[in-house]
């Protein structure tokens, strides 16, 4: 690949990554946002994780699949509950990851 190449890419990822988060920026600072946009936003990165995560869950070889054998989905759940009772990031990502591996342990490679 051509040095020019790399560094026009580069340059066109860095312009897509931080454009939309300096445009909202740029244009309302010094405005004041209503408190029920403000709540609304609250919940817009926890919806699109959950948007991404869901299907790699539910979704094995294809098909759809709530058994025993999908030990992703499972793991997930109790996962989830750490999450909103702790209000943590850490906690969950750590407890989640042990569920992943007793369940691996106890119910081999999955």
């Amino acid at each position: 690949m051509e040095a020019n190449l790399v560094i026009v890419t580069i340059i066109g990822m860095a312009v897509v990554t931080y454009l939309p988060r300096l445009l909202p920026l740029i244009m309302l600072s010094g405005k004041k946002i209503p408190e029920a946009v403000l709540l609304w936003l609250q919940h817009v990165a926890p919806a699109v994780l959950a948007a991404m995560l869901l299907p790699t869950l539910i979704i094995r070889d294809g098909s759809i699949s709530f058994g025993i054998e999908n030990l992703f989905l499972w793991a997930a759940i109790p996962t989830l509950v750490a999450a909103i009772l702790s209000k943590s990031l850490f906690i969950p990502v750590v407890f989640g990851m042990v569920l992943v591996i007793l369940g691996r342990w106890l119910l081999g490679p999955v």
